[in-house]
């Protein structure tokens, strides 16, 4: 669950059961968070939920400070980072990749290898993510043999029938589950949540 800006938040989202809560660090964005605050959610949660820190094209130098002071779990990488940029940081990660067609996420399979995961997210023009748009199906490859997070566009609504259609190993969700930007919807997420559990317990064994 990304875009989380407040401790009451992430309280909140991790009572549900989510697995991890992400921090953005983008100024543009309506959810970004400072590094005071990040690291005031840091000292809340329970070190048993992952805490990302999702960066665009950030300097190296802005990555370690924010790695050194929030201590998170992962980096998610959401901007032009080239794989050697990710792995001279030294810290694990995952790359999001911006989907048009099936060569974009081939071509990010083979350059992030290093990648503990992708997060595979709607394209939209100039925009890095948290679109609330989906990826287009045709885009997608056939079979990605990595583990890989389904971005973009999910809400309570659909989060189920997505799971079903593209089978990854784990599903973002950030706008779909707000009531404000930023703020985020107890109902909602609970609902969003529910859907996951419930699609867990019966899914064909792979």
């Amino acid at each position: 669950m990304c875009g989380i800006t407040s401790v009451q938040d992430a309280l909140m989202v991790a009572s549900e059961g989510v697995d991890a809560i992400g921090l953005v660090f983008y100024e543009p964005s309506p959810r970004a968070v400072s590094i005071a605050t990040a690291k005031q959610i840091r000292e809340a949660i329970s070190p048993m939920v992952t805490l990302v820190a999702l960066v665009v094209d950030a300097s190296a130098e802005v990555v370690r400070q924010i790695i050194a002071e929030v201590q998170p779990d992962i980096i998610q990488y959401h901007g032009n980072e080239t794989a050697e940029f990710c792995c001279a940081i030294g810290h694990p990660y995952w790359k999001a990749v911006r989907v048009r067609n099936a060569q974009d996420v081939i071509t990010a399979t083979n350059e992030f290898q290093a990648a503990r995961s992708l997060l595979l997210d709607a394209w939209v023009e100039g925009v890095p993510g948290g679109t609330g748009h989906q990826i287009d199906p045709s885009a997608m490859p056939q079979a990605l043999h990595r583990p890989w997070i389904l971005a973009g566009g999910l809400k309570p609504e659909n989060v189920t029938e997505a799971l079903s259609h593209y089978r990854p190993s784990a599903v973002d969700v950030s706008s779909g589950v707000e009531s404000n930007s930023g703020v985020k919807d107890p109902l909602r997420v609970r609902a969003f949540v529910n859907a996951v559990k419930s699609f867990d317990k019966v899914k064909p064994h792979e």
